[in-house]
């Protein structure tokens, strides 16, 4: 049988048997330390701990300039962003001035809203406030602007919503007060932001600021900015409407779900693309739902 002598650490000679011939082999003796010694490992990186404070951490005093200033020289920054949206307390256009804007707080608020007319005497609606909440209107217009909605004036969303077209809400201010008796007056800037427009309006009625909403509305593609901006105008309209009481039902939930119940169905479509299946409202009155979705 076949015999072997393995490596020892205090011999160096191996001999190797197999059978009736001898095979000879020299290996290096092995040192008592296979492995170098370890060594000690650099210190792990640790976040810092400390990071630059605000401006206001810095600044006491209600000198925004200062506080400004303080959070640049922090932060190794001598270029301080403009707002995009000025706040209330505007900060002068230049940084290094000594004091900023301040208001005058111990002017008592006035008691009654008055006019606030231009240089050629015509009320600036886009400030004035003139005969809000003044008086009611005439039992006539009142009638007209608090009277029950038409069913069949309301229309479904496919999600469910139900609302009034916006030609509605424009009858009825005709019907009250006349056509010119009434208009929607700009009070801010056309806002344009990534996906959304929107703009302030304030609803005047017989020469008295009735309301004032900012109506919005989304577009897709820069070449629709337009038509979402008079999109805007007409969600302010309906907003202002709240105020007079015109289809106020359409934000009642009882008649939301009573009207659903009885004037709508929702029934499953399929996409015509995309083989998609959900479910849609649409009028019972109404025809099927044909194209992209259909029944």
């Amino acid at each position: 049988m076949a015999s072997r002598t393995f490596l020892s650490r205090s011999k160096l000679p191996v001999k190797l048997f197999a059978g009736n011939n001898v095979f000879a082999r020299s290996y290096a003796i092995t040192s008592s330390t296979p492995y170098p010694p370890r060594t000690a490992l650099a210190k792990p990186y640790q976040k810092p701990t400390t990071r630059p404070l605000k401006a206001s951490t810095y600044a006491t005093s209600t000198d925004k300039t200062a506080e400004l200033e303080a959070f640049a020289e922090i932060n190794g920054s001598a270029d301080i962003p403009a707002e995009s949206v000025p706040s209330s307390r505007v900060l002068q256009a230049s940084v290094g001035r000594e004091s900023a804007v301040t208001e005058d707080v111990s002017k008592p608020l006035p008691t009654t809203f008055e006019s606030v007319t231009d240089s050629n005497g015509f009320t600036d609606w886009s400030r004035s406030y003139q005969g809000l909440g003044a008086q009611p209107f005439p039992k006539e217009s009142i009638d007209v602007l608090m009277a029950p909605i038409d069913p069949l004036d309301i229309e479904v969303k496919p999600e469910g919503l139900i609302y009034l077209p916006e030609i509605k809400y424009r009858r009825v201010l005709n019907k009250a007060f006349g056509p010119g008796g009434w208009g929607l007056a700009p009070r801010s800037e056309t806002n344009v932001g990534p996906k959304i427009v929107s703009r302030e309006y304030a609803l005047i009625c017989l020469g008295r600021l009735v309301a004032v909403a900012r109506g919005e509305q989304e577009y897709f593609d820069p070449s629709g900015i337009a038509t979402a901006v008079e999109a805007s105008k007409s969600n302010a309209l309906m907003r202002c409407c709240k105020d007079l009481g015109v289809a106020s039902e359409l934000w009642d939930p009882r008649f939301i779900r009573e009207f659903k119940a009885k004037h709508c169905v929702e029934v499953f479509a399929e996409h015509a693309t995309t083989k998609k299946k959900k479910k849609l409202w649409r009028r019972k009155d109404t025809a099927k739902f044909d194209y992209p979705w259909k029944e």
